[in-house]
């Protein structure tokens, strides 16, 4: 089915265009014609949001859960239109567009089943004692309330599950919160499509149309005056170290400064024990290779890292590594930038202190070959710039000297998204050494796998030290993001019928 994009932003339900455009900037087919947003728009959308932000926070659980299950069947209705613009647009395959897509309402409905149990409110109650003494107790009552407007920031990497009705949009409007998304100008119309299906939902769920507004494009002031808006009262968002640290800082210098939820950068060191590599070094090396190279090495969690003791197996690894990698077609990337970008990080990594290149290749026009390079321990932690991420399907091999070495190295990364351990039987007693490191250092730490696949799922942390993200204490996937838009609040002494109705315990 053929989508011809409407171009406009969409404010509280309304779609409003300016005289300002700008021209996607697809992978193949026709490139279209969208509003440029500002800050007035923004004002505007935030100004609908905090007008609908009381009657919304005092929704009950159940109808917030059919809005989000009205949501996801809403995009399901646009599934075809979906797809075939968002492959346009972002050079991604059909099949991995229809799993996101997936992903994205089976996250909606998970969210609609979690917040009808209500356990996520975690209410508490501590009846009074009128007569303890030295003093008596009142009767104290807490729970967790929606915090108020909420601003998200499109990714560029996942048109879908972290846009417009991703997690962040999904768990706030899950916590009771409106939402106003900054569209990512990568994926244009696909944004647009979503959104028109929220406000569709929230039309036939009889809600305040304020409760969403979709701003296209825009320059750097229009972010600028989303973050910065008084009614904003916390930010999510999925993207580059620099811009989430620039949006970060406006956050914390306001009047009243307000959470930044940012996913930023990792490299998800995985580390392969001797015993495991020994055993099964081959099929390691094979599924590193698959693992950083998935979608043109533009996840979130690519392994961008492994790190193994030095010596034969180290040398058969590479090898293998090599031959797999030499195998991959170039990719296309989201954008042409992020194609650049790549190439520049692998020009950088190539430079580094000490690092030997085992695999460079050109790119033409957005489209990514891999790249592969080693470098021994000593010199990677005298050169803190071989951490830096390098969005795409680059890999850096470390070599170590032995289990002190990669315990040490172990130590020097900053924070990550994730880390992986790579061990057989033999390398429980370094497994064991090594997991409180991991702990301290990742938001997940997975054993025997690759993290490339993020499972939405109540025990999923997708967050971890900055800069892997801006709060350690979050994750950005799973029930547990529906907290990061609320806040405790104690109710003392409150008669029964002032109370909140998630309040009775009864």
């Amino acid at each position: 089915m053929t989508h011809t994009p409407h171009g406009a932003h969409l404010i509280a339900g309304e779609r409003v265009s300016t005289a300002a455009r700008f021209i996607s900037d697809p992978a193949h087919g026709t490139a279209h014609e969208f509003s440029v947003g500002n800050p007035d728009l923004v004002g505007q959308a935030c100004a609908a949001a905090e007008v609908a932000f009381d009657n919304f926070a005092a929704t009950s659980r159940e109808d917030r859960a059919v809005l989000l299950e009205a949501v996801a069947d809403q995009i399901e209705a646009r599934a075809e239109e979906i797809t075939a613009i968002g492959s346009q647009e972002t050079g991604l395959p059909e099949a991995r567009l229809q799993g996101e897509r997936g992903r994205t309402t089976g996250q909606l409905r998970l969210f609609a089943d979690h917040i009808r149990k209500g356990d996520y409110l975690d209410r508490r109650h501590d009846s009074a004692l009128p007569d303890r003494q030295p003093l008596p107790r009142p009767d104290l009552r807490m729970m967790q309330r929606p915090i108020g407007p909420v601003a998200v920031f499109g990714a560029s990497n996942f048109p879908l599950a972290f846009s417009v009705a991703g997690g962040d949009t999904a768990a706030a409007l899950a916590a009771g919160c409106p939402v106003v998304v900054k569209g990512h100008s990568a994926h244009p119309g696909t944004g647009e499509i979503v959104g028109d299906a929220i406000v569709a939902a929230l039309a036939l769920c009889g809600m305040d149309p304020g409760i969403f507004s979709l701003v296209q494009g825009g320059k750097r002031d229009a972010g600028e005056a989303l973050v910065t808006d008084p009614r904003i009262k916390a930010v999510g968002f999925t993207g580059s170290l620099g811009g989430g640290r620039a949006l970060y800082n406006l956050c914390a210098a306001r009047p009243e400064p307000i959470p930044f939820f940012g996913e930023l950068g990792s490299v998800n060191p995985m580390f392969v024990l001797p015993e495991a590599l020994l055993a099964r070094g081959q099929a390691i090396a094979l599924g590193w290779a698959g693992s950083l190279t998935m979608g043109a090495g533009q996840f979130c969690t690519n392994p961008g890292i492994a790190v193994l003791v030095d010596g034969p197996q180290a040398d058969a690894f590479v090898a293998t590594t090599t031959e797999a990698l030499q195998q991959v077609a170039p990719q296309t990337m989201l954008t042409p930038g992020m194609a650049q970008a790549y190439l520049d990080g692998a020009t950088r990594m190539a430079k580094g202190q000490g690092v030997q290149t085992l695999l460079a290749a050109g790119a033409e026009d957005r489209a990514a070959a891999p790249h592969l390079y080693q470098v021994h321990a000593a010199d990677w932690m005298a050169d803190r710039g071989l951490s830096d991420e390098v969005f795409g399907p680059l890999g850096l091999v470390i070599r170590v000297e032995n289990a002190k070495q990669m315990e040490k190295v172990a130590r020097s990364f900053a924070g990550q998204l994730t880390a992986t351990l790579q061990l057989d039987d033999g390398d429980t007693d370094l497994g064991r050494h090594l997991l409180p490191v991991l702990e301290r250092m990742a938001g997940r730490v997975l054993a025997n796998s690759f993290p490339t696949g993020v499972e939405v799922a109540h025990a999923m942390v997708h967050g971890g030290p900055y800069p892997a993200s801006t709060n350690f204490g979050a994750t950005s996937v799973g029930t547990l993001s529906i907290r990061r838009f609320l806040r405790p609040v104690c109710y003392q002494n409150l008669p029964q019928a002032l109370l909140p109705r998630d309040l009775d315990m009864s």
